[in-house]
């Protein structure tokens, strides 16, 4: 459920907001969030939990911006980080560091410096080369480090081939049938304490079989472990739980509790990575048509949001479902179109053969489930300024980013000056 709907004269509204006001007072393209579907999202997700001992770690790849973060973390969120500048988030919005976790394959040195000195929950560990690190990192602290291994059940489960983390082929976690002998590895070393077991298949996973044969695998090398004579405290089970986009239903909360509860019952703490469950219904991008580009053999919509705004569809194929603002009058006469922003780009589309009423320069088209794996992955290609983003609640709205000016996104750039013979002459 969100909470973008058509008032009593066709126009959609975040809330009680216009979205045509917004536009107005911001400009396209621009990201609006509903703080009501992020707050009940949370909220249906915790519910779904009750009884289990249960830390929802948000996931900040999903959508970092210290607002949504801010909200989330005064209904008790914790979090998941995969860098040390989304660790620094987490911690500028006060989610105390026993309720952080640290993922991710490739974590620098400096990086797990940062997350031993805040004291973190857990470091979800991807290799034995990264654990060697922390280990030196947190001996040179005089601390021992909280770690999980990520284990790789090898179990194929995800929305598409570029979401799916949980075969065999990825470069995510290690094998599961290597674990004991590294979690063995582990407790030999002065910097390291073994206090759990990660993992994490895929992500937008429709299907609660993989889920349960993941979690069963799990289950099973946690009993293995711990007749090794390790203290598992802790199972991190990820995030990837499917959500609706447009008609596509997605894996119920409930149903995905019910896998956790059959497998992995509840005598452990658990820890689940939420992202795209949370945020991803809670956004739309708001876009204005430019031109209409009807003297070919497609019916073009050209908008002033592009692929840089908006990577999924051309990344993944995703499809984020197009909805025109003001609902016209009467019966209008439906046609199929495409619409594409203005990249220089042949794969600059965000959606083929979609049936919408008649459209002209300025009106406004909004694209749901946009509010994770959106702004957070809009870049400046073709020196477009990266896109605003606005929180609204109840009948107000407030800019969380703003559009930076030209001079803004010039200022990280440095002159060099190379003479013509240095040019032109040897190495």
């Amino acid at each position: 459920m969100h909470h973008f709907r058509y008032d009593e004269a066709g126009v959609l509204c975040a809330e009680g907001v216009p979205l045509p006001v917004i536009a107005r007072a911001v400009g396209t393209p621009v990201y609006v969030y509903a703080a009501a579907t992020l707050r009940r999202h949370y909220r249906v997700f915790r519910d779904a939990l009750h009884g289990l001992d249960s830390l929802i770690a948000y996931s900040l790849k999903a959508n970092p911006n210290l607002s949504v973060l801010r909200l989330l973390a005064d209904l008790g969120a914790g979090a998941d980080v995969v860098s040390g500048g989304e660790l620094d988030r987490a911690q500028r919005v006060g989610i105390p560091p026993e309720r952080i976790v640290f993922s991710g394959v490739g974590k620098t040195e400096s990086e797990i410096g940062e997350a031993v000195a805040a004291d973190i929950l857990q470091f979800n560990v991807e290799s034995v080369a990264e654990l060697a690190v922390i280990n030196r990192v947190a001996g040179q602290a005089g601390r021992r480090a909280p770690i999980a291994f990520r284990v790789n059940p090898d179990v194929t489960a995800g929305g598409h081939a570029k979401i799916a983390t949980g075969h065999r082929s990825t470069k995510f976690g290690v094998p599961i049938d290597r674990a004991r002998e590294l979690y063995a590895r582990a407790r030999a070393m002065p910097g390291i304490t073994v206090t759990g077991i990660d993992v994490h298949i895929g992500s937008q996973i429709l299907d609660a079989a993989p889920f349960r044969s993941a979690f069963g695998a799990v289950v099973e090398l946690a009993a293995q472990l711990r007749a090794d004579g390790h203290d598992i405290r802790v199972i991190d089970v990820g995030g990837g739980i499917g959500i609706p986009y447009g008609a596509q239903p997605g894996l119920a909360p409930e149903t995905y509790a019910d896998v956790v509860r059959a497998t992995l019952g509840t005598g452990t703490r658990l820890v689940f990575e939420p992202g795209r469950l949370i945020v991803g219904n809670a956004g739309m991008l708001l876009a204005s048509v430019l031109y209409m580009k009807e003297d070919s053999e497609r019916r073009f919509v050209i908008l002033d949001a592009a692929m840089n705004d908006l990577l999924r569809p051309t990344l993944y194929g995703a499809r984020h479902q197009p909805v025109v603002v003001q609902r016209p009058d009467g019966q209008a006469d439906h046609r199929t179109c495409d619409l594409v922003g203005p990249v220089c780009e042949s794969g600059d589309i965000f959606a083929e053969d979609v049936l919408l009423p008649p459209l002209a320069a300025g009106d406004l088209v909004a694209f749901g489930t946009a509010g994770a794996y959106g702004a957070v992955m809009a870049s400046e290609y073709n020196s477009r300024p990266l896109v605003p983003e606005v929180m609204v609640s109840g009948e107000r709205f407030g800019v969380i980013r703003r559009r930076p000016t030209r001079e803004e996104s010039l200022a990280l750039e440095e002159p060099f000056s190379v003479e013509a013979d240095a040019v032109e002459g040897s190495p």
